[in-house]
């Protein structure tokens, strides 16, 4: 089976897979923290407890946002760098409880980082891929930077290369972001961070509005003192200089084009009740959240059929001749709404997390426009409807029903992530409709279901919208998409619903039609079923096993989630000891989403042996278990260090233990390797390109024992046809402390594909009293894979 690579986001670079995000009601705390207070919780709980977050050494983090629930339940948003280097994807959030636990996180990274940072292409090979990217007229090409790409979940070595200039239409500005795998040279994303449309006064689309403007002297200005200065002017169908708009008094336009200040109502109106609606319906201050107002530029350039985001101001063109000004009040409020998304989550504009930007620009357009209730554009769910860039009269996009466009998705599919954005949005676009309006005949159109999927009964825009900017605000990271299962909880489906748990309850009517209205549109999930009681736990262990002399003690993280409905008290035990051996707790009890430590003390007298010990978490809802490992050596004489010497065997707490090449180690049963045992195993190779994958641990094998067993679970698949070449290999290795290879154990290959698991085994005594490292190394040529997926390893001394 060919490996299942996530597809690499070509936006790449604005600044990481938990289980799951778990955000819960809490009860009111007795004050709620400042941003400043939740952050340094924060700051804590990841130093406790960097496996949340996937963290790895060399990384540092930076917090940039946190916002405060009045429950005094906070959300703190972080950017992360490895060795120095920033990491797109790794950004994440740590959601905390009143009390100060933690309570889940956002995360898109799929494991921890492990990769080099030389790059074997250098910079200057970057930026030449940069120019020849690049199309229309370049001006300058920036210094490459050297960052980690991880917006599949896993990381990668990467150059960015900012190439500027003016696109083929000699109007349109450009910053044309391109990455290059700074391993193998090649190409792989590029985004434009200029985001476009192409997709009392009277203005040509509004009819006749109030709009604020400022009196200087004896003339009126479009200057808005009542939405942060936000000026309008008028670019004179040129690219550089705008002059601001004046009247002598202050009634402005006449709603015709030909009048240069009709426009600039549209415009300015537009920016006002855009500010209005994420001020008043969202309580975020203004487009940039600190009450400034956005410029607006209109008559930009000759013939411009576009309108666009710069990451400051707002410019609109006049249309084909002139003539149809893009100034229309959904399309004012898509663009702005642009900067609303890359400052909360940063949604880069490429792939599935392009579509998911756009959505929220299409989305949150028609709120303004239903918002603002204009005299000559009332709210509907149509895109661009007034600006006729078609020629034809109809829309650029209909939310209701995407593909009526002829290039959007009404239903996710496998393709979905290869669309331009503006056409990937439709699976956004076409689930949000459902989850206001519901499925079928609807006073704005039709909307279809997609495939068997049921009906849905819509719960109005005003939830609608406050789930989706829930979402946007607090969960979604840079590379959040519709389905990933590289990092399955990092996607639009799991957190709406965690939005709807937080604003409506766990199991609501708005819980349940948010996952109805994801199933319309093809987008499925792990999510888990509504229970009766609505409220239930997790309880897990890191490590899972652990290795003591007699009289010795072990200890392990017990760490609980809260997964459905609100957090509860759980209380620990222990059962399975072994005779003289006591378990203790601390605390004895937490509430779910934080920790406790499980201290194992043995006797001298305890018996020597493997023990599997059974962690019970006890709640209101119920019990959860999970078991521990306990391997008791003797203290002298003979063998001395008995028991299975390697940590996390079966890979179920990750890379603990492992040094490997990235993406080795993970949960890949629903990418077609299922493990021998557990949800964990490693997968070495399987791309179909030269490739060379590493999985190794280092192993203290004690002396006087008469038996040194390592052995392992190995599954091998291949597209491979030949019955007599070797293409593609897997060398299984002892090396000595300086990595010098001692010997070669046994050497498996493409010849060697078969169904199922089969165990091997070899005798390590030769090694008796040394630390060594056993080491697995597979290559793969340019072509056609083959996997070497290892599970349940063990070295049992005896």
């Amino acid at each position: 089976m060919k490996r299942t690579v996530a597809a690499v986001s070509a936006a790449l670079l604005t600044s990481g897979v938990l289980a799951c995000v778990t955000t819960t009601a809490q009860a009111a705390a007795p004050s709620a923290p400042s941003p400043e207070s939740a952050a340094a919780r924060a700051d804590s709980l990841i130093r406790t407890n960097p496996g949340a977050v996937q963290g790895a050494g060399g990384e540092a983090y930076r917090a940039v946002r946190t916002k405060v629930d009045p429950s005094g339940a906070a959300h703190t948003r972080y950017t992360r760098t490895y060795q120095g280097l920033r990491v797109y994807g790794g950004d994440f959030v740590v959601h905390t409880a009143p009390n100060g636990t933690m309570t889940g996180t956002s995360v898109g990274l799929s494991a921890p980082l492990t990769l080099g940072t030389t790059a074997k292409v250098g910079a200057a090979a970057a930026k030449a891929s940069a120019r020849k990217a690049f199309t229309g007229s370049l001006t300058s090409v920036g210094a490459p930077e050297l960052f980690v790409d991880a917006s599949s979940g896993k990381g990668r070595l990467a150059w960015e290369t900012v190439a500027s200039g003016w696109k083929a239409d000699k109007q349109t500005p450009s910053k044309l972001h391109v990455v290059t795998d700074a391993t193998t040279g090649k190409v792989i994303g590029s985004y434009d961070e200029i985001e476009s449309v192409v997709g009392s006064g009277q203005g040509i689309y509004t009819g006749t509005v109030s709009i604020d403007t400022t009196l200087s002297g004896s003339t009126y200005q479009m200057i808005d003192p009542s939405h942060g200065n936000g000026r309008t002017c008028d670019m004179n169908n040129g690219t550089s200089t705008c002059t601001t708009f004046t009247d002598a008094d202050n009634a402005w336009g006449n709603g015709a084009t030909s009048n240069r200040q009709s426009a600039a109502v549209d415009a300015h109106f537009g920016a006002a009740k855009t500010f209005d609606y994420y001020k008043n319906v969202h309580g975020r201050n203004g487009i940039f959240g600190n009450g400034q107002g956005v410029p607006s530029r209109v008559h930009y350039g000759n013939n411009y059929v576009n309108a666009f985001w710069d990451g400051s101001q707002m410019t609109y063109g006049d249309g084909s001749s002139n003539s149809r000004p893009l100034v229309s009040l959904d399309v004012a409020g898509h663009e702005m709404s642009h900067g609303v998304t890359e400052a909360l989550s940063g949604l880069v504009y490429s792939g599935e997390s392009g579509g998911l930007n756009e959505a929220t620009s299409d989305i949150f357009g028609n709120m303004v426009e239903f918002y603002a209730a204009a005299p000559s554009d009332p709210g509907d769910y149509q895109v661009g409807e007034k600006i006729n860039i078609n020629g034809n009269g109809t829309p650029l996009r209909y939310m209701y029903n995407p593909s009526l466009d002829g290039s959007s998705d009404s239903c996710w599919s496998t393709s979905t992530k290869n669309k331009d954005v503006h056409y990937s949005s439709g699976v956004g676009n076409h689930f949000f409709f459902n989850l206001a309006e519901g499925t079928g005949a609807t006073s704005y159109g039709t909307s279809p279901v997609c495939g068997s999927a049921p009906a849905v009964t819509g719960i109005g825009r005003a939830k609608a919208e406050k789930i989706w900017y829930r979402a946007l605000d607090v969960y979604f990271t840079s590379n959040t998409s519709y389905v990933n299962t590289t990092t399955p909880s990092n996607t639009a489906r799991a957190y709406t619903l965690r939005a709807a748990t937080d604003l409506y309850g766990n199991c609501s009517t708005e819980y349940k039609t948010v996952q109805a209205a994801w199933t319309a549109v093809n987008v499925a999930g792990n999510d888990a079923p509504c229970s009766s009681t609505g409220n239930d736990f997790s309880v897990s262990l890191s490590p899972t096993a652990g290795s003591v002399t007699q009289g010795g003690s072990a200890s392990t993280t017990v760490a609980t989630a809260t997964t459905s409905g609100t957090a509860q008290t759980v209380t620990f035990s222990a059962s399975g000891l072994p005779t003289g051996a006591t378990a203790s707790f601390s605390p004895a009890s937490v509430t779910s989403g934080a920790s406790s430590t499980l201290t194992i003390a043995t006797s001298a007298s305890t018996p020597t042996g493997t023990y599997s010990v059974t962690v019970t978490g006890s709640a209101t809802s119920g019990t959860k278990t999970a078991t521990y490992s306990l391997t008791v050596t003797g203290t002298g004489g003979g063998c001395t260090g008995a028991g299975q010497k390697l940590g996390n065997p079966g890979f179920e707490s990750g890379n603990t233990g492992w040094t490997t090449t990235s993406g080795v180690i993970g949960q890949y049963g629903s990418q077609g390797q299922p493990t021998h045992g557990g949800t964990w195993n490693a997968w070495l190779n399987g791309y179909g390109s030269t490739r060379t994958d590493t999985l190794a641990q280092s192993v203290s094998l004690p002396s006087g024992c008469s038996t040194y067993n390592f052995s392992f679970w190995l599954h091998i698949d291949s597209a491979e046809s030949t019955s007599t070449v070797q293409y593609d290999k897997l060398n299984v290795q002892v090396l000595n402390s300086s990595g010098t290879v001692l010997a070669t154990l046994a050497t498996y290959s493409n010849l060697n594909k078969a169904t199922g698991y089969t165990q091997r085994s070899f005798s390590l005594a030769a090694y008796a009293g040394q630390t060594v490292t056993l080491k697995f190394t597979g290559t793969e040529d340019a072509s056609l894979q083959t996997s070497f997926v290892v599970d349940d390893t063990a070295v049992n001394v005896s």
